[in-house]
């Protein structure tokens, strides 16, 4: 087993970003360069691809815990601290991109740009999208946090911000931290008193999506709404 000092200075990862840029470098390279020190036991390539082992993919990588990842030998807290702020960043990035460029038009963009907000979440996370008259958005609110009840929900603090913010419709979208996304009756109640409101108002109600693991519910697409 090499430790990073015994590789040759060529084929030490930050060498070769400098020289070939980062495309021509591995994944594990990549994670090594984040890490920047492996342990007494394992060079910094070795605990890389101990990590990638581990967690099979970037994507179980960068939805795994704190907790999960210094249970890895030779990653203590700072490592895991430094490698899913890393991640955090790149989900702000999207978001900001993303933000700026698209007009949430369909219930499967809808869903790539609450994905990463909500798909991970512990608890219910209910968030309202508002559009402008081109369906471009002006502001994500979140509403509420818990169990979605309509005993609970009050359209006045939906339309509050609606009006507040001038939107001329908008999109509800909240998640279910078990992976499932089929609607509750509950569900289905909320989003009946809120389309009901919505019409009232002439803010009309576009879409609720529920956010489950890897899939989606879109009420618009089941002809719910």
């Amino acid at each position: 087993m090499y430790m990073i000092k015994e590789i040759p200075i060529t084929e030490r990862p930050r060498e070769r970003f400098i020289k070939y840029g980062p495309n021509a470098l591995s994944t594990h390279e990549l994670i090594a360069i984040i890490l920047r020190t492996g342990s007494k036991q394992q060079s910094v390539l070795e605990l890389s691809k101990d990590i990638l082992y581990k967690f099979h993919s970037i994507k179980e990588l960068k939805e795994t815990s704190l907790e999960d990842l210094i249970k890895i030998k030779g990653i203590g807290h700072s490592k895991a601290i430094t490698l899913l702020s890393c991640f955090e960043l790149h989900r702000r990035m999207n978001n900001e991109t993303f933000d700026k460029s698209v007009m949430l038009n369909s219930p499967e963009v809808i869903y790539h740009y609450m994905k990463d907000n909500l798909e991970l979440k512990t608890q219910e996370h209910l968030v309202a999208l508002y559009m402008n008259t081109k369906g471009v958005l002006i502001k994500k609110q979140t509403l509420f946090i818990g169990s979605l009840s309509s005993s609970v929900i009050h359209p006045r603090e939906i339309f509050k911000y609606a009006v507040s913010y001038s939107a001329a419709s908008f999109i509800i979208c909240h998640n279910h931290p078990s992976g499932d996304p089929t609607p509750s009756i509950n569900d289905i109640d909320v989003t009946k008193l809120i389309h009901k409101n919505s019409l009232m108002m002439d803010i009309p109600l576009m879409d609720h999506i529920i956010i489950g693991r890897d899939k989606y519910y879109s009420f618009k697409e089941h002809k719910m709404i």
